[in-house]
């Protein structure tokens, strides 16, 4: 008879977290708008004090322009409502030469104080030669007057 000691499983290892990307050394940001208390820096830094929080309502745009061409093989978006009930869309598409786009993943999700008030995904991709990554936020895709926000965005 052949036999193994299966591990423990109640002890978890470490969640894997990739190598993010330095964004402030790395890229550029452009953004369609911004509200100055919740600059889009909040949401690229690691320590993410606030997130970023349009200064307009509809939808919106951000993009990190890479100085050099980028390895993706990860992208992280976090959003967060919790005082509005709302239905919002977003793209993420990114480009070798800044002119065409290719889209990554397009997504709605219900935000509702009473329940859900955070969508967080990881997207593990594998992408070379990045020069643009694209956001795009539709914030009410019912055409509310909502702002768009951004709790954090990472690359790796």
């Amino acid at each position: 008879m052949r036999k193994s000691i299966l591990p423990d499983r109640s002890v978890r290892s470490t969640a894997f977290e990739p190598a993010w990307l330095d964004l402030e050394r790395l890229a550029r940001v452009e953004v369609s708008s911004e509200d100055p208390a919740h600059p889009v820096e909040d949401a690229l830094r690691m320590a993410r004090p606030a997130g970023w929080r349009a200064g307009a309502s509809g939808p919106q745009t951000l993009r990190l322009c890479f100085d050099e061409p980028q390895l993706l093989q990860c992208i992280r978006v976090h959003f967060e409502e919790t005082q509005h009930e709302r239905r919002q869309e977003f793209a993420l598409r990114w480009s070798a030469d800044g002119a065409s786009f290719r889209e990554i993943v397009r997504q709605q999700w219900n935000f509702s104080p009473s329940g859900s008030t955070r969508e967080a995904e990881n997207y593990v991709v594998a992408l070379a030669g990045v020069s643009v990554l694209e956001l795009h936020i539709v914030p009410d895709t019912s055409g509310g007057d909502a702002c768009a926000s951004l709790a954090e965005l990472r690359v790796a």
